[in-house]
């Protein structure tokens, strides 16, 4: 989701450029990666790995692969061997359900999980820079594949929860997710596109941001673009979006690290 900028006057513009639509979800045929929307520069550097940002984050994340860590001593690499193979296709099908949580985890999730439960060793901190670097480094092996959601019937009240979420009208300026990103992609604002808001770049180098950041952090800053408060980082409310984002994402190549302006 691109952040929107409000002054008094932008926030009544965009009122009046997405509040009045109805939420009509994308059809399939339309869907459309937020690197269709770029300068042909910018889809320059996130195609060439030597010129793309992000991957400075997933050279990271192979140090931190290979690293023991805990008290069990044990790296990432010890159980599930080489990134490249091993993790194939693994991001695509992100958020999964997680038994002992009992609701689905996303990827970041999944690995701070592992720490605690198979390394012994304490959680990383969310949207930290070690954490994104080992998703990035994990999602990396999968850029390129379609993005498949899981087809796990415990899923299905949760990826519910988040379409009503996305729908939700928030904030001071009364807008949903949907207002814009589905109802109004094909226009702009403040003399920018306005994309879908897929999620299949996450995490992504922003050249706003100079940093990989992770989709929750993309989130909030739509939220506190709308004058709405933000959930916290982690917040189960977050997981149930990107399930539900991922949905309208299908089809879609994973893009990690994806670049975005």
């Amino acid at each position: 989701m691109r952040r929107l900028r409000f002054s008094v006057a932008g926030g009544l513009l965009a009122a009046v450029a997405c509040g009045m639509a109805g939420a009509a979800e994308i059809a399939p045929q339309d869907r459309r990666s937020g690197a269709d929307f770029m300068s042909a520069e910018s889809r320059a550097m996130q195609a060439e790995d030597a010129a793309n940002p992000g991957m400075l984050w997933v050279l990271d994340g192979e140090r931190l692969w290979q690293a023991p860590a805990g008290a069990a001593a044990k790296s990432c690499a010890d159980c599930h061997g080489a990134a490249q193979t091993s993790m194939r296709g693994v991001a695509t099908r992100y958020p999964a359900f997680d038994a002992r949580a009992n609701r689905p985890v996303d990827l970041a999730g999944r690995i701070n999980l592992c720490r605690t439960g198979q390394q012994n060793a304490t959680a990383l901190a969310l949207d930290g820079q070690d954490l994104l670097a080992l998703t990035a480094y994990v999602a990396h092996p999968s850029r390129g594949l379609p993005v498949t959601p899981e087809a796990d019937a415990r899923l299905v009240p949760f990826r519910e929860n988040g379409r009503r979420l996305f729908e939700r009208r928030m904030g001071q300026l009364d807008l949903a997710c949907a207002s814009c990103h589905d109802d109004n992609w094909r226009g702009r604002l403040g003399g920018s596109p306005i994309t879908q808001g897929q999620p299949n770049g996450y995490p992504l180098y922003r050249l706003e941001w100079q940093a990989l950041g992770s989709l929750q952090r993309r989130m909030r800053n739509c939220m506190v673009g709308v004058r709405a408060e933000p959930y916290e980082l982690g917040a189960p409310e977050y997981i149930d979006l990107e399930l539900y984002l991922m949905s309208r994402a299908a089809g879609l190549p994973l893009e990690t690290p994806a670049v975005r302006p």
